[in-house]
């Protein structure tokens, strides 16, 4: 039996929760759904008093500690610098990913139904 995998994008959770619900009805248990982040996760954990503790960048201030691999890419976000016109909203669009393995059989039909609530394989 071979097996496919699924990774749909969709715009809301709920939209998700309807196809791994269906996933789930048709007897299949490996199915998931996060949030993808513009960022990596857990910044906000990191967060220091900006009197008396070392500030690294001014997106350390507005983003969060965030690792260093990606300082050029938070200082050149709206969010940290405030130097733009527009464009500073969060995340938008599919940022709800669902993934599963299904059976090769329920492939195109599932893939149908992520169409039809939204979805983007």
């Amino acid at each position: 039996m071979a097996e496919r995998n699924i990774l749909a994008y969709f715009n809301t959770v709920e939209q998700a929760e309807v196809i791994a619900n269906h996933i789930k009805s048709m007897g299949i248990k490996d199915v998931q759904i996060d949030r993808i982040h513009k960022f990596p996760e857990g910044a906000a954990d990191h967060l220091m008093n900006p009197v008396t503790g070392q500030i690294g960048s001014l997106s350390d201030l507005t983003l969060g500690d965030i690792s260093g691999d990606v300082g050029p890419l938070t200082a050149a976000d709206t969010s940290a610098s405030g130097m733009s016109d527009g464009g500073g909203t969060a995340v938008s669009g599919r940022d709800i990913l669902l993934a599963a393995i299904v059976d090769e059989s329920q492939f195109e039909q599932l893939r149908q139904e992520i169409g039809e609530q939204g979805g983007l394989i």
